[in-house]
């Protein structure tokens, strides 16, 4: 079928995009950290199934330390410090603005791999992340007389950063993590267990995600708020919705969508998250759309095209 893989991004993008409408929900109806454990426990659980039904165990094959160490750093850069600064920026200011903050991984994650990596990067490249921070500004940056300010809290904002950079950085630490676990899969390994390492990658992840936030509120002394949770059925229902479409549909689907399409364009169109949620975000909270934020947004994602286009 032609234009398969385009087409199984845009419903990436869509599962995204629901995601982030479930997170916002169930983040203020829970709180991040709670939220945050119980999405780690159900994706654990997801991809066990997931592998046990593939490979015959529920666990890992072939990796080894340095495999877990990488995607143990991933797990903790990616989920602990970024997914919890993501569903704080939910509760400060909702998914529609957390949203265009996470088009800040990919220039993020970009200049990682540069710095780490030695990753090239050209000027086409600056240029698209410059476009990215642009339409950042505009969306949330206005005028107040002679002077500018921020339309949203700062808290949010350095919420919204830090999420951006746990994104694209624990993109950066999975993909070396995923690089090592490829080099120690046997050459007689079963295909299916070549075809489903970034999901195996993925459970090592969750698992130390699921440690991080584990130990962090129990330091808080918090776990009384995740007890309280699991007596709400609707919080439930919305954290369960959160970890299908997010990782576990979303990972899956984008994986099957860069083998059927370009990476570029894949990437590009799994990207129109913030734009796919202004409609459907307004509606939930009966907000009107701002022409300034819906411009903002399209010079956004237009940054984000060029960054892996060019």
């Amino acid at each position: 079928m032609r234009y398969y893989g385009e087409l199984i991004s845009l419903v990436v993008a869509l599962s995204w995009t629901a995601t982030a409408l479930f997170a916002d929900i169930a983040s203020h109806r829970i709180g991040a950290l709670p939220l945050n454990l119980i999405r780690m426990v159900l994706s654990l659980v997801m991809l066990a199934v997931m592998l046990l039904i593939a490979t015959g165990t529920p666990y890992p094959l072939y990796a080894n330390g340095t495999v877990w160490m990488w995607l143990a750093l991933s797990g903790i850069v990616g989920y602990v410090f970024g997914d919890y600064c993501l569903f704080n920026a939910y509760v400060i200011f909702g998914s529609k603005f957390g949203q265009l903050f996470m088009t800040l991984a990919p220039p993020i994650g970009g200049i990682a791999g540069w710095m780490v990596l030695g990753e090239t990067l050209s000027w086409r490249s600056w240029l698209a992340m410059l476009v990215t921070l642009s339409g950042i500004a505009f969306s949330i940056i206005v005028r107040s007389g002679h002077t500018l300010k921020l339309k949203l809290p700062l808290r949010g904002v350095l919420y919204g950063i830090g999420a951006g950079m746990g994104q694209g950085i624990g993109l950066l630490l999975s993909k070396i993590g995923l690089n090592h676990y490829a080099a120690s899969i046997p050459a007689d390994a079963p295909e299916q267990v070549q075809a489903l390492m970034p999901f195996a990658g993925t459970f090592i992840r969750a698992l130390f995600g699921l440690m991080g936030f584990f130990l962090i509120l129990v330091f808080q002394k918090s776990l009384g708020k995740v007890a309280s949770a699991l007596h709400d059925r609707k919080s439930m229902l919305f954290a369960t919705l959160t970890t299908f479409f997010g990782p576990f549909l979303g990972v899956s689907l984008s994986l099957m969508a860069v083998q059927y399409a370009k990476v570029g364009i894949a990437s590009t169109l799994m990207a129109l998250t913030p734009v796919l949620i202004i409609v459907p975000y307004a509606l939930i909270n009966h907000q009107k759309i701002s022409l300034r934020e819906v411009i903002g947004t399209l010079i956004t994602v237009t940054g984000v095209a060029l960054f892996f286009l060019l």
